[in-house]
């Protein structure tokens, strides 16, 4: 049998058995199994059937008919049911979960994440999951132009450098340190605006309002969180990058901006360890 692991195949059904059917190209003798389950209502002997072969957890190779959510030839964004001392298993659409060794990671990943994943073949000839993307995705080309709405996923952050984001799951984007109006981890969502094409047809990417509105919107984010403070945050700009996160979901800059802007607004008041609603005499 020619088909490999990872691939969508046609192949003929060569003989059946109680527990399912063997499939494999005319002539072979062996084949590979579709368990009983998996075998359209009425096939037989020579049909042939479209199927996904991947490894069972005996580590034989077996047919699906079932789609799974990732491919070798697209990634896709999956949720990881189990974190264990080997790695993260993944929710594919199949019986057996897709595994991802910790060196193919990016940062912590814990249950119920939803992260980026490509599928690729290791050396025992297993598929596996990878959140290292970048060789999966490829240029947008003159598919977008300055100004578009986009969306996609979040594969890695490099705080210098900024969040590169995989538009529409495809195409390489770059939402840059400068442009990051939020704290970002990898699998998470992103929507925004494309700020430039640049000559190789990759994207550089912003947020979805222009700057100056994105920072009135945060603005409003901060004096509401502040109000829900009584008033009186308990503590002052110099808080840390995971606080400002837990508490308004900001980048430390986008925080800064808010508050810079309030202040020049005449809505609040600093000291070193608070910040507080300046409230209008009656």
């Amino acid at each position: 049998m020619t088909s490999s692991v990872g691939t969508f195949s046609e192949l003929t059904i060569l003989y059946e058995k109680d527990f399912g059917v063997y499939l494999g190209q005319p002539g072979d003798e062996k084949g590979v199994l579709l368990p009983k389950k998996q075998v359209p209502a009425g096939a037989k002997a020579g049909d042939t059937v479209r199927v996904f072969l991947y490894k069972d957890s005996e580590d034989r190779v077996i047919a699906t008919t079932r789609e799974p959510l990732v491919t070798l030839e697209q990634p896709a964004v999956l949720t990881v049911r189990e974190c264990t001392h080997i790695g993260a298993f993944l929710d594919w659409g199949l019986d057996k979960d897709l595994f991802m060794p910790f060196r193919e990671q990016e940062g912590q990943v814990r249950r119920g994440d939803r992260v980026l994943v490509k599928l690729y073949i290791d050396r025992s000839e297993r598929l596996c999951a990878s959140m290292k993307v970048s060789s999966a995705l490829t240029a947008a080309g003159n598919l977008y132009k300055e100004g578009d709405p986009v969306i996609g996923t979040v594969y890695s952050v490099n705080p210098k450098i900024g969040a590169f984001i995989a538009v529409n799951d495809r195409y390489f984007g770059l939402l840059p340190a400068q442009n990051m109006c939020a704290a970002y981890r990898p699998g998470d969502a992103f929507s925004g605006r494309v700020v430039r094409v640049r000559p190789d047809g990759k994207l550089d990417l912003g947020a979805e309002h222009p700057a100056y509105l994105q920072m009135e919107e945060d603005a409003k984010k901060v004096y509401a969180v502040i109000e829900d403070f009584g008033g009186v945050l308990p503590f002052g700009e110099k808080a840390s990058p995971e606080v400002i996160k837990k508490e308004f979901q900001l980048s430390k800059a986008a925080f800064k901006r808010a508050v810079s802007c309030l202040l020049k607004t005449g809505k609040i008041k600093l000291s070193e360890n608070s910040i507080e609603i300046i409230r209008e005499e009656k």
